[in-house]
């Protein structure tokens, strides 16, 4: 996969994981997602290998300081699953989450992809925009989850 950059005044959104800072994303999901909870940076880090990542950064003088974050789960052909999708909340409000969409969905790896899916609790009406809609045959769509929050640990 190449590398994929936009640029926004002084905002930057990459796929260079080496851009990542893995402590803001553990920090976002384990602290404040609803959907991470207690998650443990080493899955996170895992997550991240196994994942399309999709960095949102301000450039702050010459530091680029992650803001914001998401992954596509795919196998680049047929098939992508959309996750942990944040934007730090001192920069809410500002487009960025719209952006970082039209990025994700115009990405030149994930183009051709006949099916996306992700979950959301309360954002329906940003991923309605880029085309997401409800399951339109939700009784051929099966889950497991063996729980719902990831346990306690005293690090």
């Amino acid at each position: 996969m190449k590398i994929y950059e936009t640029f926004q005044h002084a905002f930057v959104i990459s796929t260079d994981k080496s851009k990542l800072d893995v402590y803001v994303i553990h920090n976002y999901l384990c602290n404040e997602s609803y959907w991470a909870k207690n998650i443990p940076v080493e899955l996170v880090q895992k997550s991240i290998d196994g994942s399309c990542c999709f960095g949102l950064f301000v450039k702050e003088n010459t530091v680029l300081k992650q803001i914001g974050f998401a992954r596509v789960i795919s196998d680049y052909a047929t098939f992508g699953y959309l996750a942990d999708v944040f934007i730090l909340e001192a920069y809410r409000g500002k487009g960025l989450s719209k952006w970082l969409m039209e990025t994700i969905v115009n990405c030149p790896d994930l183009q051709g992809l006949r099916r996306w899916l992700l979950a959301t609790k309360d954002a329906h009406g940003l991923y309605t925009k880029f085309g997401f809609l409800p399951l339109d045959k939700p009784e051929r769509i099966m889950g497991f989850k063996p729980f719902e929050e990831y346990p306690q640990t005293n690090s």
